[in-house]
């Protein structure tokens, strides 16, 4: 996030809008929080995957992509464990 140049307050907000979308994208039904989570957890987790590929995003709009993409594999491994 640091690196990103993106403050805590504005990674809630982006991070909620990508925990949303990726809500949206997967027909899956998750609060508020849940989607903040999602968002703020799944820009970690693909920007650790996309940085092994040497892709690197960065700032508002790669914050909420990575969030986006990493909040539909966070969903796609929750629903693999549930089954």
């Amino acid at each position: 996030m640091e690196d990103a140049g993106i403050g805590w307050i504005a990674a809630i907000i982006i991070g909620g809008i990508a925990g949303w979308l990726a809500e949206q994208f997967m027909k899956s039904n998750m609060g508020v929080l849940m989607n903040i989570l999602l968002g703020i957890v799944g820009a970690i987790v693909a920007n650790a995957i996309l940085g092994l590929f040497g892709i690197v995003l960065g700032g508002w709009i790669g914050y909420l992509i990575a969030g986006f993409i990493g909040a539909c594999i966070l969903i796609a491994i929750g629903r693999a464990f549930r089954r």
